[in-house]
């Protein structure tokens, strides 16, 4: 990304920007969405997959962004390779809206799996000898890559809930996940066209730009997470920002 554009980011006005509530309406209830991190090893320091929403999209314009979106009824219905390890599913479930449930549990981690695939072109999972279908356009494309998800290999980092009195409101979950289950070349993204200028960023680097709040606190989670040896990252408590009487509540959703 060049410096102008870094540059001519002013963090402390987002910020206000962002937290501003409109005084009159009622608030709409969040929709379950998911978001996926995918982290590069393979240099000097961790990067991670960054794009940027369009400028005529109604949530988030012009923001940089991991990919993913809101869960679709298909995500409920697909057969994962590998399921979610059981300390991640249970975490999934604390505090969810409804009825929690193991199905809504790996929905969540389907949808970002999928979302990611549709943005990106980057297909995370496990080869299978027989590829599954499904109605889902974006799902029989997956499938026709002649892979399933394994959801293993996803770990949940965080949790953010939209301001109230937006006109779209997410409930999302954010999940992390290395390149090496990427099937292919992690340099080679090439999406749907929802997210521009897709780019492999260092958390530095990626907090040079116009971001949503959470995902500046979802950097900084980042950088203390992938500071530790890998049980340590499992067990970290997770962070999860919501919105209560117009404030911003930071809490954590722990073992």
């Amino acid at each position: 990304m060049s410096g102008e554009a870094r540059g001519a980011f002013d963090p402390k006005t987002a910020r206000n920007q962002e937290y501003r509530e409109a005084t009159q309406g009622k608030a709409v209830r969040p929709r379950d969405a998911a978001t996926l991190i995918i982290v590069r090893r393979d240099g000097a320091h961790p990067q991670v997959l960054m794009g940027q929403r369009h400028a005529n999209h109604k949530f988030m314009p012009n923001k940089f962004v991991f990919p993913g979106g809101r869960v679709d009824r298909a995500d409920s219905r697909v057969k994962p390779a590998q399921d979610l390890r059981d300390p991640v599913a249970r975490r999934l479930m604390v505090r969810m809206s409804g009825k929690p449930s193991e199905l809504r549990a790996r929905a969540l981690a389907m949808a970002a799996i999928r979302e990611t695939f549709e943005e990106t072109g980057l297909v995370l999972g496990k080869r299978i000898a027989a590829p599954q279908t499904s109605k889902h356009p974006d799902w029989a494309d997956y499938f026709a890559q002649g892979v399933a998800p394994a959801l293993g290999h996803l770990d949940f980092v965080a949790r953010a809930i939209t301001p109230p009195y937006r006109t779209r409101r997410f409930d999302t979950r954010f999940f992390i996940a290395d390149a090496e289950t990427i099937q292919g070349d992690p340099a080679k993204v090439a999406g749907s066209g929802e997210l521009q200028g897709l780019h492999w960023l260092t958390l530095d680097d990626a907090r040079g730009l116009d971001l949503p709040n959470i995902t500046r606190v979802v950097l900084d989670e980042l950088d203390e997470r992938l500071a530790l040896a890998r049980a340590a990252q499992s067990r970290r408590a997770v962070p999860f920002v919501y919105f209560r009487n117009g404030n911003a509540i930071r809490d954590t959703i722990g073992n």
